[in-house]
């Protein structure tokens, strides 16, 4: 058997896009030369790693035991790089950051980029996941750090507080519901809504939460990102949910209203949280004690 960083990180890349045209294209590599490398690891053993269907592929029982080993080996891989880096100049380290909607947006741009200032040997790879697909990310091993909403179970991961991120409806200052008083979530949902990427972890969120109370919510139009969602329903276009740090970016001149949501779920809380924090490699440690100051 002989397997090398770049066929477990192919092997990877395959599993997490679902088919091995995507996978070869993260690699950097030719469909050809990705399928030729997968048709080598399985015929060193006789073990077919992929299951192979029309959708797309997905991992035969040992094809996840050997995604469970990559990620593990090129973890300790990549630690071994950063513990390397500080002695050798222009080799980078690099931390993986998984984080949700309003993380990535409201709070991460300023402490990030400082922290990226002051660290010049060190890269972060950030992405943008729903809190329960960061939490299953850093089980399995594939990101360093994560910043998830506390409405995620976290029992078997290590937290720590990182900020208070309620989430609040605001409306045009002339709609129906700006006389109703409180408002409840359900209530509005007889209401056009102005909503994110219907990719973006937030707006699975609010989906999600709809489909609890048995109804779904009347998306009129997505914008990328909170300023354009709030620029809609200053205009009137609709009402829609944001983090009240959004809104408060906007004091001033808002011209609209907010409202706080009374429901639990949206009075969250985000947290920082890792597999074991003591187990990080020393860059990821830095970035840590960055995102934990006052």
């Amino acid at each position: 058997m002989h397997f090398d960083l770049t066929d477990l990180r192919l092997y990877l890349n395959i599993l997490d896009t679902g088919n091995i045209t995507a996978g070869a294209a993260r690699s950097h590599l030719s469909l050809a030369a990705a399928s030729s490398r997968i048709r080598a690891m399985e015929a060193s053993l006789g073990i077919e790693f992929l299951e192979r269907g029309r959708r797309g592929v997905s991992p035969t029982p040992a094809g996840k035991a050997l995604a469970q080993h990559a990620r593990v080996l090129l973890q300790q891989a990549e630690r071994m790089q950063q513990d390397l880096a500080e002695y050798a100049n222009g080799v980078k380290g690099q931390v993986r950051l998984l984080c949700n909607t309003t993380a990535i947006t409201e709070y991460l741009p300023e402490l990030l980029a400082d922290f990226l200032r002051d660290h010049p040997n060190l890269d972060i790879d950030l992405q943008e996941l729903p809190s329960a697909r960061i939490t299953h990310a850093l089980r399995q091993g594939a990101a360093d750090l994560g910043i998830v909403s506390d409405a995620v179970e976290t029992d078997d991961l290590q937290t720590r507080p990182f900020r208070d991120d309620p989430l609040v409806l605001i409306m045009p200052r002339n709609h129906p519901l700006t006389h109703a008083g409180v408002v409840s979530f359900s209530n509005t949902l007889h209401h056009d809504y102005v909503g994110l990427n219907a990719n973006s972890a937030l707006a699975v969120y609010l989906e999600e939460q709809a489909l609890h109370t048995g109804s779904r919510m009347q998306i009129r139009i997505r914008a990328d990102g909170f300023d354009g969602v709030i620029r809609m329903v200053a205009r009137g276009t609709g009402l829609a949910i944001v983090p009240l740090a959004a809104v408060e970016r906007w004091r001033g001149e808002q011209t609209f209203k907010h409202f706080a949501l009374q429901e639990p779920w949206a009075t969250r809380k985000l947290l920082l949280c890792a597999r074991d924090f003591s187990a990080l490699p020393g860059y990821a440690k830095a970035l840590l004690h960055a995102l934990t100051l006052p």
